[in-house]
C-alpha cells in the first residue's frame, strides 16, 4: 500500500500552524494538508485517498460509505465523537486517536487559570502600566483579593492521567487532594490526597476541577443542584468537556455569589456563541480549547499520528478506538 499511498489532512491548521512539519507523513506516501475543510467539501478532498485525518471536521456515514478507497482513519485529538466509528467498523476501517500527549499541558493550564484568579496577575500588570502605581501613596496596592492556596483543598472530578497529574501539581502547592472516581486505584492515596464521593468533594472542596469524559452520566454533572452544594467561596475549573456544565447554571451562581469564581478551556458550543451566559458572568475566565495546545504538546501528536499510521501500515494498528 505505501507505493500508491494517497494521504489526506482535511483540517491541520490546529495542529500546525505552520511551527510544525508534515514531514512524518509525507514520507509515508502523497500527502495533502488542508487548513480546513467544510462538510460540503469533504467528499471531494478524500477523493480515493486510503488515509484521512480529521481534527474537527466530521466523518458521517455517508462520507465513509462514499469513500470507497477508504481504509484508515486516524483523529488529530483524543475525543473522536467526530466520526461515526460504528459506520466505520462496518466496513472494516480502523479509527485510531491519539492519547495522552497533552497530561502535562492540560494539568499547567488549570493552574494557570487558578493562579490568574488566585493573584489577577494580568489585571495588575495593566495597572502598573496605566500609571496606578506611580501615583499610588504607598510601596503596593491589590485591586483584587489575592489568595493563597497552600491548605486549601482542591476537589478533581475525574483522576486518571490528567487528574493524577494535576492532583499532584496542587500537592507540591500545599493542597489537600480529594478525587472522586468511578475507577479508585487505593495505592495513589496519601496523607494529603484521598478518594471520596462527588457529595463530599462538592462540599469540601476549595477549588474544583473536571477531568472527566463526555457522558451520558456526566453531561450536565455541574448544575444548579451540584453548584449548590459548593462553599460560596469554590472556584470551578474545566478543561475537560464544555457540556459537563449547565452553563446559565454557572453563570446565575457567579452573578449571585453563590460561587466564587471560575475558569473554562472549553464551553458547549465551539466556537463559543454570541448568546452565551458565561461571556457576562461576573469573576469568569474563558480561553478558546487551548489547553492542549502548547508546541511542545503538538509536537508529541505529530509524532503519535505518523506512529498511528505507521502501525497500521506495519499490519499491527494501534489506538484503534472502534474495532
Amino acid at each position: 500500500m505505501k507505493d500508491k499511498l494517497k494521504i489526506v489532512v482535511l483540517d491541520g491548521y490546529t495542529l500546525n500552524p505552520g511551527d510544525l512539519s508534515w514531514s512524518g507523513l509525507e514520507q509515508l506516501g502523497e500527502c495533502k494538508v488542508y487548513d480546513r475543510t467544510s462538510y460540503e467539501e469533504v467528499l471531494d478532498r478524500i477523493g480515493d485517498a486510503q488515509i484521512i485525518y480529521t481534527n474537527k471536521t466530521p466523518i458521517t456515514r455517508e462520507i465513509i460509505e462514499k469513500s470507497s478507497n477508504l481504509k484508515w482513519i486516524g483523529v488529530l485529538a483524543t475525543g473522536y465523537n467526530v466520526v461515526d466509528t460504528q459506520a466505520a467498523k462496518e466496513r472494516g476501517i480502523p479509527v485510531a486517536n491519539i492519547p495522552t500527549y497533552g497530561t502535562a499541558a492540560v494539568a499547567q493550564m488549570v493552574f494557570a487559570h487558578l493562579l490568574e484568579i488566585c493573584h489577577h496577575v494580568s489585571e495588575h500588570s495593566n495597572a502598573v502600566k496605566n500609571g496606578e502605581w506611580t501615583v499610588n501613596p504607598d510601596f503596593c496596592f491589590w485591586k483584587y483579593p489575592l489568595i493563597e492556596l497552600a491548605g486549601k483543598t482542591m476537589g478533581l472530578i475525574g483522576y486518571g492521567r490528567i487528574g493524577q497529574a494535576t492532583g499532584k501539581i496542587a500537592q507540591a502547592l500545599g493542597m489537600k487532594v480529594l478525587a472522586y472516581d468511578n475507577y479508585q486505584n487505593p495505592g495513589l492515596e496519601n496523607e494529603s490526597m484521598q478518594y471520596v464521593s462527588l457529595q463530599e468533594l462538592l462540599k469540601q472542596s476549595d477549588v474544583i476541577s473536571l477531568h472527566c469524559p463526555l457522558l451520558d452520566s456526566t453531561k450536565g454533572m455541574i448544575n444548579r443542584d451540584t453548584i449548590a452544594e459548593m462553599k460560596d467561596s469554590a472556584i470551578l475549573i474545566n478543561t475537560s468537556r464544555g457540556p459537563l456544565i449547565v452553563e446559565e447554571d454557572l453563570a446565575d451562581a457567579l452573578n449571585n455569589d453563590k460561587i466564587y469564581a471560575a475558569a473554562v478551556d472549553v464551553v458547549s458550543v465551539e466556537p463559543i456563541q454570541e448568546d452565551n451566559p458565561l461571556l457576562k458572568a461576573k469573576n469568569m475566565i474563558i480561553t478558546p480549547h487551548i489547553a492542549w495546545a502548547p508546541k511542545e504538546s503538538r509536537e508529541r501528536l505529530m509524532q503519535r499520528a505518523v506512529d498511528n499510521l505507521k502501525s497500521f501500515l506495519d499490519g499491527k494498528p494501534n489506538n484503534v478506538v472502534n474495532l
